[in-house]
């Protein structure tokens, strides 16, 4: 489709990945992975990842991730989570992330925490 179901943003130094679709999952995820993969090529180091909009993970989201997770961290860039869904977050929590990702109820929120 025409419109971008994610959308990238720069607060300053932090970069913002909107992921626009309600269910984050192939195809959708590829373009999320891409935007969020360009930031951290692209130099970012403080990397919000609004999921505000999205109300379904399916295990391809989730283990995209926890390898994003994985790759900033070893990149040297901090990535948090905005506006996660009870949804989202129960199916986050069942793998574990939230003992390493943090959560923000919204992008500002998270942008603050930096």
């Amino acid at each position: 489709s025409t419109d971008m179901t994610v959308t990238r943003e720069r607060a300053g130094e932090i970069v913002i990945v909107h992921a626009g679709p309600p269910r984050l999952m192939h195809p959708s995820l590829a373009e999320f992975s891409k935007s969020a993969n360009d930031a951290l090529a692209g130099g970012a180091r403080k990397i919000v990842i609004d999921l505000s909009k999205v109300e379904y993970l399916d295990s391809a989201a989730i283990g995209y991730l926890l390898d994003l997770y994985r790759q900033a961290t070893n990149a040297g860039a901090a990535l948090k989570l905005s506006g996660v869904q009870r949804r989202v977050e129960t199916m986050l929590t069942l793998v574990g992330a939230n003992q390493f990702l943090e959560f923000y109820p919204d992008a500002a929120a998270a942008v603050d925490s930096f």
